[in-house]
């Protein structure tokens, strides 16, 4: 006999009986948080509370051949001997692991007497030789090992941890030593804010026979139990590398106002610039991010210096009632404050009630749980990070629901020019993932939008291929933009990436996504449009769908008296005569030193232009006014014009 602890948590079980003694097993199985299914004809009564609670799976019938299938570990528990040994035979035919209540010998394993205080788990097994003598063992261990040990044993943990983070390595032996060796009165009544100063003083107690490493480095992270999950698995994989780390949490805005949607706050990088505040008064030296919650383009003074492994990048609906989003019934209440999410989701389902549900993620799948909302719609990653589901978790392709801009992966930012950067994206930096997200966030930043704009923006890299999912979407659902790019590219090459993922959000914007976004991506710029016919012009409706300022002006004087003083961005030269309409404006901005871009619509209207002194910086592709739009506007975001 070899004892080993195996962790059920999640794993399917399966009982094959309804007695007692199947009872005894589903109760233990449940303890371990495993996933029980019992098969059985009839049930005793606490096995039936148990299925009638949902607790676990019952079906009402005696064993079939296949029922073994998926299952992780099986149970014979019947008192029909030729049922438990037909459950043997197909377990190990099967390749999974079962016991047998009636024979030991035949079963592959036994389930031992259990105690447990908290995390503390004390077992008692004699092979099967004497299971009442194992029983008054395990009774006596008890009395021994009361709540206390548990308690205890859930202090220690929390010691392990923080001393995994922030005493060096060649310390950490000698601290938990010490800590194992405390009175267990002492360790079961020491709270949980005790634990950060007890590890750093019992540091500090042997710092005289151990040598000390350098400074510990200080991670800025809110506070939410998300955001220290992340953290802590950020500073454990620098502490084994032997670069420790201290936390600083930090209150952000999007953290301190509850009552309003993130959109409503007003600004974008809500859950960003404390954090980089802390970094810029070196109050802190790196800050863990969720990288969805970045700006796409960051502070001068900061820098992005890694990308994580991401995690699971999909949105996910989530009921403890409705299956799937195809389930909810008309007029069902759908919570996401996510202007992205509630946009494409309103295109699924036009007939659902959007409301906005804040908190952290455990604070929205209680509020699910307590019948506030029908559904809500999470992140994967959040979800996974912290072991959490609903009922029904169903997760959206993202080609269906495309993810936000850096979904699943975590940012690690620095001050710019910190020698810090180059270390910790060597530690922690993931290559596929640090290209797909930058990428994306490139596709973002040529939107000129924000993290809650109703953007959604979705890349991966894997064995040479780069592939990249667009969408842009209006408020209310009723028109979704999308297109997507597949290109062979090598992983260190980022540069073609970002082009790849700013071509395809220009392209998006010419179809139709520049009025999505309501003020636009050329918003704030100030095109000249000179013009030599009466009629309309479809130049100008195009460039302003796109937030532009367009001046349309007839000859020079007009030009400055519309302009008032204020320099062009770009100079439209449509034809050559609108280069001969503002000859003299022309000669004015030379005099004064400015030089705006020009864009020309075709070979003529560029010859012009250049005899004039003026030789344009793009030139459309086709003398046509589509082309000419598209290309301008991809020149001016390309160029950050």
């Amino acid at each position: 006999m070899y004892p080993v602890a195996l962790s059920v948590r999640g794993r399917r079980a399966l009982v094959v009986g309804g007695g007692a003694v199947a009872e005894r097993k589903v109760r233990g199985l449940l303890d371990a948080h495993a996933d029980v299914a019992v098969v059985a004809p009839s049930l005793v009564p606490g096995l039936a509370a148990l299925a009638a609670a949902g607790t676990i799976r019952w079906e009402a019938r005696g064993y079939a051949p296949g029922d073994v299938a998926g299952a992780w570990l099986a149970f014979a528990a019947t008192g029909d001997e030729g049922t438990n040994a037909a459950v043997v035979a197909d377990a190990h035919a099967a390749g999974v692991l079962v016991n047998d209540a009636a024979d030991a010998e035949r079963g592959d394993f036994a389930t031992p007497a259990v105690h447990r205080a908290g995390p503390l788990t004390v077992t008692v097994d004699s092979g099967g030789l004497a299971p009442s003598f194992t029983k008054r063992v395990r009774d006596e261990l008890a009395l021994q090992f009361d709540a206390r040990y548990g308690r205890a044993a859930a202090t220690l943990g929390a010691l392990r941890e923080r001393v995994m983070i922030v005493v060096p390595r060649e310390q950490r032996a000698a601290v938990m030593q010490h800590f194992a060796a405390r009175d267990i009165e002492d360790l079961a009544a020491m709270p949980a804010g005790a634990v950060e100063h007890e590890v750093e003083r019992a540091a500090e107690t042997l710092a005289g026979v151990i040598p000390r490493a350098d400074t510990p480095l200080v991670c800025a992270t809110r506070a939410s139990r998300l955001a220290m999950t992340q953290s802590r698995n950020v500073m454990a994989v620098l502490a084994r590398a032997g670069l420790a780390s201290t936390v600083l949490e930090v209150t952000t805005r999007g953290d301190a106002v509850q009552d309003r949607s993130i959109a409503a706050i007003g600004t974008d990088n809500v859950f960003v610039k404390e954090l980089e505040l802390a970094l810029r008064e070196r109050r802190a030296d790196y800050a863990v991010h969720s990288c969805k919650d970045l700006p796409s383009t960051l502070p001068a003074d900061m820098t992005l210096a890694a990308v994580t492994a991401r995690e699971d990048p999909r949105d996910a609906f989530c009921s403890e009632r409705y299956p799937t989003l195809a389930d909810l019934p008309p007029g069902a209440r759908l919570g996401t404050s996510s202007p992205r999410r509630r946009a494409q989701l309103r295109a699924l389902r036009g007939d659902l009630v959007y409301d906005d549900v804040r908190g952290n993620v455990d604070t929205r799948l209680r509020k699910l749980r307590d019948g506030q909302y029908d559904a809500i719609v999470l992140a994967c990653a959040g979800m996974n990070r912290l072991g959490l589901r609903a009922t029904h978790t169903v997760p959206f392709p993202v080609d269906v629901v495309t993810p936000s801009v850096g979904q699943g992966a975590l940012g690690i930012e620095t001050r710019q020019g910190d020698p810090l950067a180059p270390r910790l994206d060597a530690l922690l930096g993931d290559g596929p993932s640090s290209i797909a997200v930058r990428a994306e966030r490139a596709f973002l930043r040529t939107l000129r939008g924000g993290c809650q704009a109703p953007i959604g923006c979705h890349a991966t890299w894997s064995a040479g291929r780069f592939r990249l999912i667009g969408a842009i979407a209006a408020p209310d659902g009723s028109q979704v933009v999308r297109g997507q790019r597949d290109a062979a590219i090598e992983l260190g090459d980022l540069a073609s990436a970002e082009a790849i993922a700013a071509g395809l959000a220009i392209e998006l914007l010419a179809e139709g996504g520049a009025a999505l976004l309501g003020g636009g991506p050329l918003s704030g710029r100030i095109f000249l449009l000179p013009r030599t016919q009466n009629r309309p012009s479809r130049i100008a409706p195009a460039l302003r769908d796109a937030g532009a300022e367009v001046v349309e002006a007839p000859d020079s004087a007009a030009a400055v008296a519309a302009l008032g003083g204020r320099i062009p961005t770009v100079i439209l030269f449509p034809s050559s005569g609108s280069v001969d309409a503002i000859t003299d404006y022309l000669g004015r901005l030379r005099e004064h030193g400015h030089r705006p871009v020009v864009a020309a619509m075709g070979p003529s209207s560029s010859q012009t232009a250049g005899a004039h002194g003026w030789p344009p910086d793009v030139v459309a592709p086709s003398a046509e006014i589509g082309a000419f739009v598209q290309s301008v506007t991809r020149f001016v975001l390309e160029n950050g014009a």
